[in-house]
């Protein structure tokens, strides 16, 4: 929710709003948010403790029922993302942070993919992101500590 969030805006922006998110939307539970209305949509879009981009929240209702979607056909969400990379994070083996890129074929191919599955606002940057926050790719340079430890 908070990648999607911050297309087009600073991470800063977002991260002072987190608290926010997490009072708005239920803490993240996509249960929840599912069942969000037009009337909930509303109200958070004059909610000042999140980014008041109608798109942005009616993507993030729309993703959480995407997500109860993805449960359903894959057990979890979590089960169907990292069948997706070959039972270990992705390692990029960059040697300057210069080199680690905004996307790549597998981001695309996931966007594309969560895309056909219902998901909306999140292109293939947004994608790699997530993908790098929650360690499905290990982009740190290779003479980094946490490289060889595998972790985000």
């Amino acid at each position: 929710m908070l990648e999607g969030a911050q297309a087009g805006l600073s991470w800063s922006t977002i991260l002072h709003r987190r608290a926010g998110y997490r009072r708005a939307f239920a803490g993240f539970d996509p249960d929840m948010v599912a069942r969000y209305t037009t009337a909930d949509v509303d109200r958070l879009v004059a909610d000042p403790g999140v980014v008041r981009h109608r798109g942005k929240i009616e993507s993030a209702v729309q993703n959480a029922r995407a997500v109860l979607a993805m449960r359903e056909l894959h057990g979890s969400l979590d089960a169907y993302l990292w069948g997706l990379v070959p039972g270990a994070p992705l390692r990029g083996g960059r040697r300057a942070t210069g080199e680690i890129p905004a996307e790549t074929p597998e981001s695309r191919a996931l966007s594309k993919e969560l895309k056909r599955q219902g998901f909306r606002f999140l292109g293939a940057t947004t994608c790699y992101a997530f993908m790098q926050a929650v360690g499905m790719v290990n982009d740190h340079v290779a003479e980094c500590f946490r490289y060889e430890l595998g972790g985000a």
